[in-house]
């Protein structure tokens, strides 16, 4: 195998698909890119059996073939060559090493038989449709926060996506959530997606999708299966296994009743959330909201520091309430809201909270209160 390529193209390619490489493996051959060289193209793929990504660009090849060698240090090499260079990868005729050429420099690195690389057999994908970039990387966006880092209820560790609403009204939603917060956005229904099972996209996965959209223009295809989930984006294709469980019935946890509504600017709400937890503890983050009137006292006491307090005006013509919340939580919704004002709905100490974007009506989220 010889190809000629350009190093900013190759380096661009293994941007994306060396991320999804594992620094560890207990299995040599997962810790390699494979490289795939035909006509004028060389695909680059990688699996961390979980999730695959190939990526084709365009080369000089001659004579065509395949190999694979180690993705990150693969990519240190790429990334350190001189800018504009043009780089000759060429396997060795028993295909033990692949030479590395740029300009002056020279690198040979070990190679494992592209025979033992995986595949991650998708089957077939019983649904497809496509999305504006700008749509996908919303739904991401809105909710992603809200993924649980919890391995052991792995079903909430990812963005379930499924299809809600009925007839005009349908729509193709997002909802994550760490039982402490939950968050939720939706998008009209694309055409494809009608009849879509509800299927939980990993935390990795998800990430991964987010980095690969460069471009918020671009259409960008999705495919399902009940086991699978795949991403065409331009010449990246993205395969992931869905996770294997049962998303709770999170309808039962969004409030109706709040009959307590609080308006406060967004900016000056963010910003006396951010000086009060200060003297907050790593371990207890809780600030307790003060309302009486047109007035909240935003509070944090912590006893190995200190304590803190702040006024603002805010809309609240409500009976008096105090609540506790996670600041960090708190901060978390406030950076999704695109309005200049923060909606809460309230309704007493115990019960969850609801915060609404008056410049999004398809998004909503959800606050369990702490004890203060």
């Amino acid at each position: 195998m010889k190809v000629t390529i350009e190093r900013a193209a190759l380096l661009k390619s293994l941007g994306h698909v060396h991320r999804v490489v594992e620094r560890r493996n207990t299995i040599p051959i997962l810790g390699n890119v494979l490289l795939r060289a035909e006509k004028s193209a060389i695909n680059l793929k990688a699996t961390d059996l979980d999730l695959e990504i190939i990526e084709s660009i365009a080369a000089e090849v001659a004579p065509a073939g395949s190999t694979t060698v180690p993705a990150h240090m693969f990519y240190e090499i790429v990334r350190k060559l001189p800018e504009g260079s043009q780089v000759v990868l060429e396997s060795s005729s028993d295909r033990a090493v692949l030479a590395i050429r740029a300009g002056r420099s020279r690198f040979t690195l070990q190679t494992l038989p592209e025979s033992d690389f995986p595949d991650l057999a998708a089957g077939e994908m019983t649904h497809k449709f496509t999305l504006a970039a700008a749509d996908l990387k919303r739904l991401i966006d809105k909710t992603q926060f809200a993924i649980s880092t919890e391995e052991t209820r792995y079903y909430l560790n990812g963005i379930y996506l499924h299809a809600a609403g009925s007839g005009k009204s349908a729509t193709l939603r997002a909802v994550a959530t760490d039982g402490h917060r939950l968050a939720q956005t939706d998008l009209p229904m694309p055409a494809g997606a009608a009849g879509l099972p509800g299927v939980i996209v990993p935390r990795k996965t998800v990430t991964e999708v987010q980095r690969l959209i460069e471009d918020n223009q671009a259409e960008i295809t999705i495919e399902l299966s009940p086991a699978k989930i795949r991403f065409s984006i331009g010449a990246v294709v993205l395969t992931s296994k869905l996770i294997d469980g049962t998303f709770p019935d999170y309808g039962r946890v969004i409030p109706t009743g709040n009959d307590k509504e609080l308006v406060v600017d967004k900016k000056d709400f963010e910003a006396a959330i951010d000086r009060v937890s200060t003297v907050s503890s790593e371990r207890g983050r809780a600030v307790k909201l003060s309302l009486a009137g047109g007035k909240l006292t935003l509070s944090v006491t912590n006893p190995d520091s200190g304590s803190a307090t702040e006024e603002i005006g805010v809309d609240y013509d409500s009976s008096p309430l105090e609540i506790g919340f996670n600041a960090k939580y708190l901060l978390d919704i406030a950076n999704q809201l695109e309005s200049e004002t923060a909606h809460f709905q309230l309704a007493d100490p115990g019960s969850p909270t609801m915060v609404k974007d008056d410049s999004d009506e398809g998004a909503l989220y959800v606050l369990m209160p702490m004890r203060v």
